[in-house]
């Protein structure tokens, strides 16, 4: 794995409205072909740091790089940088219905492409090779609001997919799945990694994160990140995630999710060794 920052993100400070805290001086760093997982409990934070990494809103104060540039609202009003940043990351939503809005699903998949100009024999190809690659070709004439929760969720992805972008940012990926499309999104999340995309999750979901991440940022309901490590360090850390609101007291151990023992995890403020 490469150690070529994609994202750098410095003390950024985020807040709604000027009064709702989001973000309290987060600072990540995620590289190339590195799968990043956002752990923290609802509304902490995790929904936001993404946003502002796939360039929807701007931090208050802090620096944000993306491909070593720093990004600002300004910046992408320049539609040439604009159009380099959006091909170069996608963004799937954790509701389908609010990123798929097409009359068809051949419709939904080819709107970036040719929003960004390219040819339309070139984008019909795509999106042939596209469908055929999640399985949903037999959907392309299908309207997305006639489709499952999992079909939603196949067609949000390949529309993101469709434009093969470098870094792939994933909100609460296996929320509200039926079982058999959660372990088909966790084995694509593997694959994606093995053919070199950054990703970058925000999920509460412990019981997949040995299976989909490299490496853990952990956010407290204070809006700050107090700990990062891999993910079987991190699931180790009962006390972490505890505190975290990520588990509770009466959970029991399963297999080899928790341990006994003692990891040496990267904590931060409150939660330093």
């Amino acid at each position: 794995m490469a150690d070529e920052p994609v994202f750098e993100g410095e003390d950024l400070r985020f807040s709604y409205l000027e009064r709702f805290l989001a973000l309290d001086g987060v600072s990540l760093r995620a590289s190339v072909g590195e799968r990043v997982a956002i752990l923290g409990a609802n509304g902490s934070g995790k929904s936001t740091l993404l946003k502002i990494l796939d360039g929807l809103i701007f931090p208050d104060s802090g620096t944000f790089r993306a491909f070593g540039q720093v990004v600002t609202e300004d910046l992408l009003e320049d539609e040439g940088f604009a159009k380099g940043f959006r091909s170069r990351v996608g963004f799937v939503f954790q509701n389908s219905d609010a990123q798929v809005f097409s009359p068809t699903v051949r419709e939904e998949v080819a709107f970036g492409p040719l929003q960004m100009g390219w040819e339309r024999e070139d984008v019909l190809c795509r999106i042939g090779d596209v469908l055929a690659m999640l399985d949903i070709a037999d959907l392309a004439d299908r309207a997305p609001y006639q489709l499952s929760g999992g079909e939603k969720k196949r067609v949000a992805i390949a529309s993101v997919l469709v434009m093969n972008p470098e870094v792939l940012l994933f909100d609460e990926p296996t929320a509200a799945l039926d079982p058999r499309t959660q372990q088909w999104l966790v084995e694509l999340i593997g694959e994606l990694g093995r053919m070199g995309k950054t990703i970058v999750m925000a999920t509460h979901d412990l019981g997949v994160l040995e299976l989909i991440a490299d490496r853990c940022l952990v956010f407290s309901e204070e809006h700050r990140v107090v700990a990062t490590g891999p993910p079987g360090e991190i699931l180790a850390a009962r006390d972490l995630l505890l505190a975290v609101n990520l588990t509770h007291g009466h959970c029991h151990e399963h297999d080899e999710l928790t341990h006994a023992h003692e990891h040496d995890i990267r904590h931060h403020e409150e939660y330093e060794s």
